[in-house]
């Protein structure tokens, strides 16, 4: 079975109806709940299969795949109903091409599904629960929801470009002050006695890559002591300082203490950069553009509105004059002497 089809397995079919609302898992009743409209009997009846849809015309683009009391489901309601569980880069897929790329037993499994949730509709209509003023109320706020996230994503997809983060990166990485960066290795100990002698055999030509794989308790021991390139404020002041007061090629002339142990510094480069690169700052630029486009198109459309606000709390009553003390006396000149 694909990836595809193991998703959308776990994700519609483990739990078919989603979540029972919270009064039905506490064990008591929702609210205006409707009566029933006839007692349920002791032993239901056996369910009927539904009638076999039609065979569709050769390349239809949305046929029908079966039918609940007459009303027909069709392929794109199986497809959208399974389309949250979807990656995003296959909702846009046209229902046909993404029908074929599901196994039988997959897509089987999604039209029952289909099947139970239009029967189920169905029986809610028929008790009157669309009219319920609770559940019109829901239904109009999943309504709002939809429509306002529709026109936030119609108005702000299409300005969120590469051109446009790449744009923005440029911006920002022109007024972003270069910062020193070095690139460095050490190799740490816990004791000043172990790091002295470590040291000592460094200084007598001993290669400090080999060194630090065997004798450093840091985890990037296993890459020959390798940290990187780091700006001074990635580490505590005392290794900074140490690191950023060496040339390339340049060893700590002594053991380095830090609340992590004792290290011996090497650095390996020296440069100055400003900042991440653009393929490292691409999610981060891409949810502030959005999150600063989607607070630009909020303020168009309010302004473009008429707009009267009714809650306004009432004015405060003025504080009350505060009685100033009496001016103190001028202080009488001293006689000159």
């Amino acid at each position: 079975m694909s990836p595809l089809s193991r998703l959308l397995l776990a994700s519609l079919l483990v739990t078919p109806w989603g979540a029972l609302p919270p009064a039905f898992a506490q064990g008591t009743r929702p609210a205006a709940a409707p009566p029933a409209a006839t007692p349920a009997p002791a032993t239901p009846p056996a369910a009927t299969p539904p009638a076999a849809a039609p065979a569709a015309p050769a390349g239809e683009p949305n046929p029908v795949v079966a039918r609940v009391n007459g009303e027909e489901i069709r392929l794109e309601d199986v497809i959208s109903a399974a389309a949250e569980a979807m990656p995003p880069e296959l909702r846009q897929v046209p229902a046909a091409t993404l029908r074929s790329m599901l196994p039988p037993q997959v897509f089987e499994q999604l039209v029952d599904r289909a099947i139970s949730d239009r029967a189920l509709v169905q029986a809610a209509r028929r008790d009157g629960l669309d009219q319920d003023p609770e559940v019109r109320r829901r239904l109009r706020l999943a309504e709002e929801s939809e429509l306002r996230d529709t026109l936030l994503r119609r108005e702000i997809i299409p300005r969120i470009t590469d051109e446009a983060l790449r744009a923005r990166y440029e911006r920002d990485a022109a007024g972003r002050p270069a910062e020193e960066e070095v690139h460095a290795r050490h190799i740490l100990v816990a004791n000043e006695a172990d790091a002295r002698t470590i040291l000592q055999e460094i200084q007598r030509g001993a290669n400090f890559e080999e060194v630090a794989r065997r004798r450093s308790t840091d985890p990037a021991s296993r890459n020959g002591g390798d940290l990187g390139f780091f700006r001074r404020g990635d580490m505590v002041p005392e290794f900074a300082t140490a690191a950023f007061a060496l040339q390339p090629g340049q060893v700590s002339p002594q053991p380095v203490r830090t609340q992590f142990g004792w290290h011996i510094i090497k650095v390996e480069e020296r440069r100055n950069s400003r900042g991440p690169s653009f393929e490292e700052s691409r999610d981060t630029l891409r949810q502030t553009l959005i999150q600063e486009e989607v607070e630009a198109a909020v303020q168009r459309f309010r302004s473009a509105a008429r707009i009267e606000r009714l809650d306004a709390p009432p004015a405060e009553a003025p504080a009350p004059a505060v009685q100033a003390d009496p001016p103190a006396p001028a202080r009488a000149p001293q006689p000159r002497r």
